[in-house]
């Protein structure tokens, strides 16, 4: 008969190799840890746990994003309209739970997990949720950026939509993009000079979007 103590420890060194190889697994985020990269980390390890429906990995997501801090705004897009879905902590944790079930190890691990979850400080990036319908688009005319610090916007589904990302600055010049087929979107640049920009987010998808949008 196995040894409880001896299988919830290995479950335990399992879920601590998972968020070992995340930072091996995921581009750049050895070099650049900020808060928007972590996030779209997250959300790459919580697909790679959804589709091997591996718990451990999806609880290893839900860890990376409870670190975050996010701060809740309530900006909208000209003519938007607000979201009410989002892919957080608490959702992610519901899904290793449910793909944790019968296993008393793994939902401990949990368990401990949702402990801390009120334990952290709400210090960090600002996001906001919307909804957007089939081939839409948003644009948000002026989100501020001091000039000569890095500047970044994360946008992410969250369902399985496909979502584009365009920056653009006050003279509408296109400074940044992000066009891939992806879930996630992801723009980074310097502004030369502190301004307002304009942010175009477009769900490329045959179906309604709820996304959220983080900014540092």
């Amino acid at each position: 008969m196995p040894n409880s103590h001896t299988s919830f420890g290995s479950k335990r060194i399992a879920l601590g190799l998972a968020l070992g190889l995340m930072s091996l697994s995921t581009p750049s985020l050895a070099q650049d840890t900020s808060p928007l990269r972590i996030a779209q980390a997250s959300r790459v390890v919580y697909d790679t746990g959804m589709a091997s429906r591996d718990p451990l990995l999806v609880l290893a997501a839900a860890k990376m994003r409870m670190g975050l801090g996010l701060n809740p705004s309530d900006r909208m897009a000209e003519g938007g309209e607000k979201g009410d879905k989002a892919l957080d902590a608490g959702a992610m944790l519901a899904m290793a739970r449910e793909l944790a079930t019968g296993d008393d190890l793994i939902l401990g691990l949990i368990e401990d997990t949702e402990a801390e979850a009120g334990r952290g400080v709400t210090n960090g990036p600002v996001y906001n949720i919307a909804r957007l319908g089939a081939k839409g688009q948003d644009r948000y005319p002026s989100v501020p950026f001091d000039g000569g610090k890095y500047a970044e916007i994360y946008v992410e589904a969250a369902g399985p939509n496909d979502m584009n990302l365009h920056i653009y600055d006050d003279k509408n010049r296109l400074v940044c993009s992000d066009t891939d087929s992806s879930v996630i979107a992801y723009c980074g640049w310097t502004p030369a000079s502190t301004g307002s920009f304009s942010i175009k987010i477009t769900n490329a998808s045959n179906a309604a979007a709820e996304y959220s949008m983080i900014t540092n």
